[in-house]
C-alpha cells in the first residue's frame, strides 16, 4: 500500500464532498436536526398526569387525600366529576389519564379505623404511563395510609410515634432523575451508526452508476488503497459530525459529560471507522445508489435504534432477540457512552465493550477489503 495512491484516492473523494455543497451541509445538519428533534421528541418522564375526581365524600379527609395527589409533582387536577358516566367521559376524551373515586363513607370509616377502598382508575392504553402513574399513585396512597394508622396509634398511646424504618434514598450519576441525561449518549450513538453509513454507503456505487469505475480500475490504485483513501475524508465529516453532538449535549440539553472527553472521541473514532466501513461493504455489494441507501437504512437505523439498548432494555426482550442484539455495534458504543457520561468510568471499567468495537471495526475494514475486487464483473 503506498501512501501517495490513498492520499490521491482521498483527495478526488474530498474535491467531490467540496463541489456538492448540498450533500455536505446534509451531513452535518441532518445529524443536529435528528438530535433536536430525538432528544427533545423522546422522553420516558411521566410527570403532570392529568387526574379526574368523583368525591362522594366531600369531607375534610377526602380532601386531605386529594391534596396529596395535586401536591404531587406527577398528577395534575384537571377537574372532578359527578358521575361515572362523566368519568368515562373524560378518559375517553383524554382530558384525563387516572380517575379518582372517594367513596361516600370515606370519612366515616377512616375515623373508625377501618379499610375504605379507593378506586384509582387508569387508561390503559398508553400501557407504560399507565403502569408509572399506577406506581405514583400507590405510593402516596401508601403514605397517607401510614400517616393515617400512625395517627390513630398516636391517640390511643398518647405518644408521638415514629414510623420504624426512616428510608432516604440517594440516586447516583442522575440525580434529578432526567431522563434526557440518559437518552442523549444513547442518542449520539443512534445516530453517528445512521449517518457513518449512509454516507459511505454511496460511494462506490456511485462510481458504478456514473461510469467511472472502469477509470479507477484502470489505474494503479490497489483495492485497500482505494476503500482507504474513500473512507478518510467521510471519516472527517464524521468526526465534525461527533463534535457538534458532543457540544449540542453540553451547551443545548445540559448532559454533564463526567468522563474523559479524549474517551469519547476515541472510542468514537474506532465506532465510526467500523460504521463507515460498513456503508462501504454496502455500496460495493449494492452497486446501486438506490438499493445502498435502502440497504444501509435498513442494516443501521433499525436495529440501532430498536436492538442497541437505547429505548429497549435488551433484558426485556425475548431469548433469541437478545441474542441478536449482541452483534449489533451500537449497543456497546451506547454502553460506553452512558458509562463516560454519567458515571464518568473510563478503560478499566469498559475495556470489554471498547474491545468488542476495535474487533467490530477492523472486521469490517477487512471485509470491505476482501470484498472489493478490481473488475467490471
Amino acid at each position: 500500500m503506498k501512501l501517495r495512491r490513498v492520499r490521491a484516492v482521498a483527495r478526488k473523494e474530498l474535491l467531490h464532498i467540496l463541489r456538492d455543497p448540498r450533500s455536505l451541509g446534509m451531513a452535518i445538519a441532518i445529524p443536529m436536526l435528528m438530535l433536536i428533534l430525538f432528544g427533545f421528541a423522546l422522553t420516558v418522564d411521566v410527570d403532570d398526569v392529568p387526574l379526574v375526581v368523583w368525591d362522594q365524600s366531600l369531607s375534610p379527609a377526602s380532601r386531605e387525600l386529594l391534596s396529596r395527589f395535586d401536591g404531587s409533582p406527577y398528577f395534575s387536577l384537571a377537574g372532578s366529576v359527578r358521575n361515572e358516566r362523566e368519568l368515562e367521559e373524560a378518559v375517553d376524551r383524554r382530558e384525563a389519564l387516572v380517575g379518582l373515586v372517594i367513596p361516600a363513607d370515606f370519612a366515616q370509616r377512616i375515623e373508625a379505623g377501618r379499610s375504605v377502598p379507593v378506586e384509582f382508575l387508569v387508561d390503559g392504553s398508553d400501557s407504560n404511563k399507565a403502569a408509572i402513574a399506577i406506581g405514583y399513585g400507590e405510593v402516596i396512597a401508601a403514605m397517607y395510609s401510614q400517616e393515617v394508622a400512625i395517627e390513630a396509634l398516636r391517640r390511643v398511646g398518647g405518644a408521638r410515634l415514629r414510623p420504624p424504618l426512616d428510608v432516604r434514598p440517594r440516586v447516583w450519576f442522575n440525580a434529578d432523575m432526567e431522563s434526557r441525561n440518559y437518552i442523549i449518549p444513547g442518542l449520539i450513538a443512534v445516530i453517528m451508526m445512521v449517518i457513518a453509513a449512509m454516507l459511505t454507503s454511496l460511494t462506490v456505487a456511485r462510481e458504478w452508476e456514473r461510469g467511472t469505475m472502469e477509470q479507477l480500475i484502470s489505474t494503479p490504485v490497489k483495492g485497500p488503497e482505494l476503500i482507504l483513501g474513500k473512507l478518510i475524508p467521510y471519516f472527517a465529516v464524521a468526526m465534525l459530525d461527533v463534535l457538534l453532538a458532543v457540544l449540542m449535549g453540553e451547551f443545548v440539553f445540559h448532559v454533564p459529560l463526567r468522563g474523559n472527553v479524549a474517551l469519547v472521541f476515541g472510542l468514537g473514532a474506532i465506532f465510526l471507522a467500523g460504521a463507515l466501513a460498513m456503508g462501504m461493504l454496502i455500496s460495493i455489494v449494492a452497486k446501486t445508489q438506490l438499493l445502498a441507501s435502502q440497504l444501509a437504512m435498513i442494516t443501521t437505523f433499525l436495529p440501532a435504534f430498536l436492538l442497541s439498548g437505547f429505548m429497549i432494555p435488551t433484558a426485556n426482550m425475548p431469548v433469541v432477540i437478545r441474542g441478536i442484539t449482541y452483534v449489533v455495534p451500537a449497543s456497546y458504543f451506547v454502553t460506553l457512552l452512558h458509562g463516560i457520561y454519567l458515571k464518568g468510568v473510563g478503560l478499566e471499567i469498559l475495556a470489554g465493550e471498547a474491545i468488542l468495537l476495535v474487533i467490530y471495526g477492523t472486521v469490517m475494514v477487512l471485509v470491505a477489503n476482501r470484498k472489493f475486487k478490481k473488475k467490471l464483473i
